[in-house]
């Protein structure tokens, strides 16, 4: 199962070029999407705004360096959630995050770049590995971590529109495992045919319903990170500084 590339099953009844555009097409939807939701939540007036408040606010100089250096402060800190206090929600995310990330680069190269192979190296190996991380991320979460769950006593199968993006994620990786399973049993083409098709539903619900789910809070987390190291570079944070300071003698 890890040694075969589950798309190139299909490649002999669907052209390599339409598996190929469906990839290109989801992507386009996604940028549309968060510049859809970045439009109806005023995300960027709001950023603006936050900007030019920290600019009046500042009392340190900022040169290329400082700026540099409160940037890869910020993104280090969006790669390993550290927005999050605890230790369990952060690995959830973390196991989310870039099980995703596994998840969509080894797709697109077992899709664009190696769409023939038999046996694409690791590529299948990370693309299996990655819905696994995904699906143990998402379960983790959804079902023990969430505040709705965890403090206000709702039930562990109570979905609300906030669970959208989590459930869509887990649904289109769950369902590429059991699609590439079924090829490993060597089962029925019309049988792969039908969960390859179901698949593609999964996975085109998770990317066109941006708009409507979470899916970019992963780029508005980097950019809220990067933003307030900015703010604590130039001293117009409003937060308290983290670093003990020195008691003075009297």
């Amino acid at each position: 199962m890890f040694s075969t590339n589950p798309f190139a099953a299909v490649i002999d009844v669907v052209p390599a070029g339409l598996v190929q555009s469906f990839v290109v097409l989801m992507a386009f939807a996604v940028a549309i999407g968060t510049v859809l939701d970045v439009y109806h939540k005023g995300s960027g007036r709001y950023f603006a705004q936050r900007r030019a408040r920290a600019k009046a606010a500042a009392r340190r100089p900022m040169n290329a360096m400082r700026k540099a250096t409160a940037v890869v402060k910020g993104l280090a800190e969006a790669s390993v959630s550290g927005e999050f206090c605890k230790w369990n929600r952060r690995l959830s995310h973390l196991l989310m995050m870039y099980g995703f990330i596994l998840y969509v680069i080894a797709t697109v190269m077992l899709v664009f770049a190696l769409p023939e192979a038999a046996a694409p190296g690791p590529w299948v190996a990370l693309w299996d590995l990655g819905a696994l991380m995904i699906l143990a991320g998402g379960a983790w979460f959804f079902f023990f971590l969430r505040v709705n769950v965890a403090y206000d006593g709702d039930s562990r199968f109570h979905v609300g529109r906030a669970d959208l993006f989590v459930l869509l994620l887990m649904g289109s990786a769950l369902l590429g495992l059991l699609w590439h399973g079924v090829q490993a049993l060597s089962a029925s083409a019309g049988l792969n045919l039908t969960l390859f098709g179901i698949y593609l539903f999964f996975t085109a619900l998770l990317f066109l319903s941006v708009p409507w789910s979470k899916f970019s809070h992963m780029f508005y987390k980097p950019a809220v990170a990067v933003q307030r190291k900015l703010e604590e570079a130039s001293g117009a944070s409003d937060l308290p500084d983290p670093t003990p300071r020195r008691r003075t003698r009297s």
